[in-house]
């Protein structure tokens, strides 16, 4: 389960939207980059595919609410 979702925006144009990402889970801290087209970039995190198979619709569905939900 990951914990302590946070997220800001780091480019907003009419090439690019990407936001930087950091969260808990497993007790390790993760960092990345969630770009407009929904690919992500794990950084340093070393996490197993099956990791990234739990994680990222997880991330996708958090910065849609976050991002893209008019709140």
């Amino acid at each position: 389960m990951l914990s302590h979702f946070q997220w800001k925006e780091l480019r907003n144009n009419l090439v690019r939207r990407e936001w930087a990402f950091s969260f808990f889970f497993d007790g390790n801290y993760i960092t990345g980059i969630y770009h407009k087209n929904g690919e992500i970039d794990w950084g340093e995190a070393n996490l197993t595919s099956n990791q990234k198979e739990i994680l990222e619709p997880q991330i996708h569905d958090l910065m849609l609410y976050h991002v893209y939900e008019q709140h």
